[in-house]
């Protein structure tokens, strides 16, 4: 695929994010730890579609993260909804993981059938 349909299905799922996290909290209640897992695996998912529309490590981990403050940030404003720095540590983790994966795995040989 190419990188340009990478960067556009990483803002598809960055306004996906936004929407999930639009919605009062009564509507979205996963229990812990399966909060921070959702959170986790958000944000590694972005920073991968990040890294393959050819952003550095650097750069996907960075955007992603921003992306995580910006949405905590969204999220006081929404009723039911609250600010969590536990919530941006695990989309900061997740995106950190999502971007490494794809940088390691650019890194290995590639096998012929």
């Amino acid at each position: 695929m190419s990188e340009r349909l990478y960067l556009a299905l990483a803002a598809f799922w960055a306004a996906a994010i936004f929407i999930a996290s639009s919605q009062p909290g009564s509507r979205i209640g996963l229990p812990t730890p399966w909060d921070k897992l959702a959170h986790g695996l958000s944000y590694a998912l972005l920073a991968w579609l990040l890294r393959k529309s050819g952003l550095s490590p650097f750069w996907a981990t960075t955007l992603a993260a921003i992306y995580g403050l910006g949405d905590e940030w969204h999220q006081r404003f929404v009723p039911g909804r609250y600010c969590d720095a536990t919530d941006l540590l695990a989309d900061i983790g997740g995106a950190l993981i999502g971007s490494v994966l794809i940088s390691r795995w650019a890194l290995l040989p590639k096998r012929r059938l």
